[in-house]
């Protein structure tokens, strides 16, 4: 027997004979990306009631799905659309697969290992060629062609319908959508149910005639219709008054069938509709109150109490109401249509409406009780395990201590840092009052505060949170723990690593008490402990110290609750990478962090920032002035800014070379400085500030007390100290910048920010001395360094005595399209704010590249580029990103830009 065969043998039961019967999905036993089993019942198309009205007119119209690509059934909640497009799938002779999307499918993984179920359920699988996703938060492209391809080879059509398609909301997964849709041809029939408008291009379908839509005017009941529905109720109402009803209801479907179940129990039905008819503003209120109080006593009790649940099953239901009935009540009442929707493996919840104001009923007929349900709710929620409808419901019933308690227990407080829930969990915890008294809640309001860059109230928080713990000796690791992380926390914001080392250790000693399943649960709060760590420890200048952490960090498991800290401990990573003068590289890390966040639906700029600072660093130094400044105004609102010494140095050391530069050394020196207090001076950020107010001395006329202020330089911080052997050359004192730059030392291979900048030192030191050789062969390894890199800032800088160098002939070619159009006339000095020259572009684009980058120019869309170069999707993706990486950035509009700066368009 096929799969479709078996789906369709079901008993009748009490439906009626005219109705198509209720197909039953066979046993699924495959598990979806997050390892969950799949839910049959979002495969079934929904059971038609027996008082279900088949109205020809829309089954009539809905059968054009058959001949557009895309049908769009759109109505408010209660409009009749599901029912309406189940009963006119049911009568389909080719494959209909069903799927009733619910917020988890979000994710595309999700989405679309359920799409694929829902086609193998409904007897239209895909091959083995579509490899099902194994990650939830992200679709290979392969899999999506794939599919596109199979279904545009098939013979017959299948139809999908999407059910509760409002609850789609990621564009993401509406654009993948389209694309199989597009490239599925006639092999694909769409059908959308849906209370909102979907962010598919429905223009684009509608001027080519391939849309069908069904919307809330059709939908509307005629009298006629009413007449018929009410008939099936065994009511029977002249056609005025049917047609009063209809106009009272605007012809809404829930409301006619609500009305058609209140009024069969009255003695006088007609009269029941014209009072119902009279009250316009109690109509829904009056209706479900009369559905209400149809049923027994128990029943109304479980439904009053389980309406303060989103969800619910059984022995949910049973703890709320202290009896142990609820598995049948539910039943029934899930077999009656009396409002209770199944979910699957014993869940239920209400309809909307009706849980709305069976909740007002309960704060009027049992006033006070809604608290103490909600806290019956979280307690069997946290034994199950259930930790963010526990949250939700101890907050609720104000139970703070619990909420904390339940938080704290489950190792969940690095979430209020993750990005992710952190804005739920802190609108969820935001009315917590002094009542709440636990070392618990004293953890949750000093994240709260830490998070937010308040160190006043979240160290004297943490002080409380601490004499508590320390008080209690029982207390769990897990508070101690979370303790830790905050202490780590508190030191990265403070400056001080001898506390950031204190709290790594007795984390490491916490994590052998508990539990390995639980740390396996929250890798982020490893993740952020170490990203803590390494950051406090760059900021002590403690550079191969902070990079084994910060690695560590790097490299954590756990897909999108760690990408927040991944990407801060990658971005602190590339300033150790700047810092130590390797600015491509910096570069590099930092833009491979942009998809992996975006695929975590990560803000940007997230995390700390110190990204895009890093990238305007770079920016600087290859003389990309106006990109410097734009990446600094997208990191100026950061409250990060201002309260993390890592973050505030580095926007330091970005404005004032990007200050200095621009010929405003004055303003530069005020802007070095970080203006944060720290426990321990930072030695890197205090050398770049002496830096800048030598540079500002030099350039006033000062040149001894310019040398002076460099004597705190060493060889230690390898950047600072050839920028300062610069500064000394050019301050006359040659020997002191050759000392110097032979004082440097550093664990590897010197970056090329170095090696460039000390072969123009030793150049010009030569230069001054005669030695016009030596100069020569020092300025020419410092070209073919710096080409490589783009830098010409240290070339720049360097002052009118290269000129000379750079124009004889071996000199001058190394120079040409990348150096010279931006040096400075013989004997002249640089402009502040000369116009920024067009750098070398790492590798030359090719012909295609070329015609991508074109195409993005005329603002199309990847779709469109590829049916203008008549290449897959996929293949433009690729071209993009190979884009993006040989202009060295990350966005569309982006590459434009600099494209045009570089003549490429």
């Amino acid at each position: 027997m096929s799969v479709v065969a078996e789906i369709y043998e079901n008993a009748r039961g009490p439906t009626d004979p005219a109705v198509p019967v209720v197909p039953v999905i066979p046993a699924v036993p495959f598990a979806d990306p997050r390892g969950d089993p799949f839910l049959r019942t979002r495969f079934a198309l929904p059971a038609r009631p027996a008082t279900f009205l088949r109205r020809q007119r829309l089954v009539d119209h809905l059968d054009q799905a058959r001949e557009t690509p895309l049908t769009l059934v759109n109505g408010a909640a209660g409009a009749g659309k599901t029912l309406l497009t189940a009963d006119w799938a049911a009568g389909q002779r080719q494959p209909v697969a069903w799927l009733t999307v619910e917020v988890g499918d979000r994710r595309p993984g999700v989405f679309w290992a359920y799409v694929l179920q829902a086609l193998h359920a409904w007897g239209a699988p895909a091959s083995e060629a579509v490899e099902p996703p194994s990650d939830a938060t992200g679709v290979d492209q392969r899999l999506l062609a794939t599919l596109a391809a199979e279904l545009n080879d098939r013979d017959q059509p299948v139809i999908l319908v999407l059910d509760e398609y409002d609850r789609l909301t990621t564009a993401e997964v509406t654009e993948q959508l389209e694309f199989v849709l597009h490239h599925a041809g006639r092999g694909l029939h769409l059908v959308l149910v849906t209370r909102t408008e979907p962010l598919l291009p429905l223009h684009r379908y509608r001027a080519a005639g391939e849309l069908t839509e069904i919307r809330a005017a059709e939908l509307a009941f005629t009298s006629e219709e009413a007449v018929a529905l009410l008939e099936l109720h065994g009511l029977s109402l002249p056609l005025h008054a049917a047609g009063a009803l209809v106009d009272r209801t605007r012809g809404w479907a829930a409301g006619l069938r609500l009305s058609a179940l209140a009024a069969r129990e009255s003695a006088d039905p007609e009269l029941y509709l014209k009072e119902f008819e009279a009250d316009r503003s109690t109509v829904a209120d009056f209706l479900l109150a009369e559905v209400l109080k149809g049923q027994p006593e128990e029943t109304q009790d479980l439904l009053l109490r389980v309406s303060v649940l989103e969800r619910f099953c059984p022995d949910l239901a049973n703890a709320l109401t202290l009896r142990t009935d609820a598995e049948a009540v539910l039943a029934r009442l899930h077999r009656a249509n009396a409002f209770v929707e199944h979910l699957g493996h014993s869940w239920y919840q209400l309809h909307p409406l009706f849980g709305e104001i069976l909740r007002a009923h309960l704060r009027e007929r049992m006033p006070g009780l809604e608290p103490e349900l909600h806290r019956r709710a979280a307690h069997w929620l946290r034994r199950c395990e259930f930790l963010p409808e526990t949250l939700a419901h101890g907050a609720a019933a104000s139970d703070w201590d619990f909420a904390a308690d339940a938080l704290v227990d489950d190792l969940a407080i690095g979430q209020l840092f993750t990005g992710l829930r952190s804005g739920d969990l802190t609108e969820l915890f935001s009315p917590m009052g002094p009542e709440a008294r636990s070392p618990a809640a004293d953890l949750v309001r000093a994240a709260g505060d830490l998070s937010r860059y308040d160190l006043d109230r979240g160290l004297a928080r943490l002080r409380s949170a601490e004499e508590h713990l320390a008080d209690d000796a029982p207390e769990p690791a897990a508070a101690k723990l979370s303790l830790a992380l905050l202490e780590a926390l508190a030191a990265r914001l403070t400056g001080c690593p001898a506390l950031a080392e204190r709290a790594a250790e007795k984390a490491d000693e916490l994590r052998q008490e508990l539990p390995a399943h639980l740390l396996d649960r929250h890798p982020e709060l490893n993740a952020l402990l170490l990203t803590h760590l390494g950051s406090a420890r760059l900021w002590a200048g403690r550079f191969e110290d902070a990079r084994a952490a910060l690695t560590a960090a790097a490299g954590s498991p756990g897909g999108a609750s760690t990408a927040l800290p991944r990407e801060d401990s990658i971005e602190h990573l590339a300033l150790l990478d700047y810092l130590n003068g390797w600015p491509g590289r910096a570069e590099r890390r930092v833009l491979a962090t942009v998809p992996e966040a975006e695929r975590a639906g990560l803000p940007r700029p997230s995390g700390s920032g110190i990204g895009q600072l890093v990238l305007a660093a770079v920016a600087v130094d290859r003389h990309e002035l106006g990109r410097a400044q734009a990446l600094l105004d997208e990191t100026a609102q950061l409250p990060s800014r201002t309260r993390d010494p890592v973050m505030a140095a580095g926007r330091a050391l970005a404005t004032a070379r990007l200050l200095l530069v621009r010929g405003k050394a004055r303003a530069a020196v005020e802007a070095a400085d970080p203006a944060v207090t720290a426990a321990v001076v930072s030695p890197w950020a205090a050398g770049y500030e002496a830096l800048f107010a030598s540079a500002a001395h030099l350039a006033e006329g000062r040149p001894d007390e310019a040398a002076e202020v460099l004597q705190g330089v060493t060889g230690d911080q390898p950047v600072c100290a050839v920028e300062a052997a610069a500064i000394q050359v050019a301050a006359g004192r040659a020997s002191a910048a050759i000392d110097l730059l032979d004082s440097i030392h550093t664990a590897g291979r010197p970056g090329p920010a170095v090696t460039v900048r000390a072969a123009l030192v030793r150049a010009q030191a030569a230069q001054c001395a005669g030695d016009t050789d030596t100069a020569r062969k020092l300025v020419t390894q410092a070209l073919l360094d710096a080409r490589q890199e783009r830098l010409r800032r240290p070339f720049l800088d360097a002052g009118s005595w290269i000129r000379p160098l750079l124009a004889t002939p071996a000199l001058h070619e190394l120079a040409t399209g990348w150096l010279t159009p931006g040096l400075p006339r013989h004997g002249g000095h640089p402009r502040p704010e000369s116009p920024s020259p067009p750098p070398l572009v790492e590798v030359e684009l090719s012909g295609r590249e070329r015609d991508v980058l074109e195409r993005l120019a005329r603002m199309m869309s990847t779709e469109e580029v590829a049916a203008d170069l008549y290449v897959s999707v996929n293949t433009v993706k690729t071209h993009l990103k190979s884009v993006y990486r040989k202009l060295a950035v990350n966005r569309r509009g982006d590459a434009v830009r600099r494209a045009r700066d570089l003549r490429l368009l």
